[in-house]
């Protein structure tokens, strides 16, 4: 269980602050049941209600900053996702986003960038599904890291690019 005041990863809402923590007085609330109230960091005038035992969504406490620094720095070593069947490819990409996990964040936005460079080489455009998931893995992937660093979002956006864009040519 967490605690008032932790920031956790709550599935695609992203970084969330838990404010209260207790039974809910609403219409369709079990009454002996406790629930996270929590505030996205991220989307704004937006409250979220859930269970304490909801094990539908991941929730899971942000890195502290000793992890997310051990993070950036390993970006580099993180390979990519493999993708066989390219019917399934978005399907692919949207589990990864719903897994929360860093690791494969990565993974997503370096297959991603790839595909993305090699499609514009090739004088294709990038794709809906492409530019979407990219950019669902940046908002995840920045917006716990800068919570995690006491940054701003695109601070680490700016700092993470180079190093992404690194990893992908030692993965390539």
């Amino acid at each position: 269980m967490f605690d008032v005041g932790d920031y956790i990863i709550y599935g695609n809402s992203g970084v969330c602050k838990i404010n209260k923590i207790g039974p809910m007085k609403m219409a369709g609330a079990v009454r002996d049941r406790l629930y996270y109230t929590m505030v996205p960091c991220y989307i704004r005038d937006s409250e979220i209600f859930t269970p304490v035992d909801n094990d539908r969504v991941v929730m899971r406490k942000v890195m502290t900053k000793e992890e997310a620094e051990d993070f950036i720095g390993s970006i580099g070593n993180i390979g990519t996702l493999e993708i066989i069947e390219e019917k399934r490819r978005e399907q692919e990409y949207k589990q990864a986003v719903l897994t929360c996990d860093p690791v494969i964040i990565v993974e997503l936005m370096k297959t991603i960038s790839i595909r993305m460079e090699e499609r514009i080489s090739e004088g294709k455009k990038v794709t809906a599904a492409d530019a979407k998931y990219y950019h669902i893995a940046e908002d995840s992937l920045y917006g716990e890291i800068a919570v995690s660093l006491g940054m701003d979002k695109d601070q680490v956006r700016d700092s993470l690019k180079d190093r992404i864009e690194e990893g992908i040519r030692q993965t390539a």
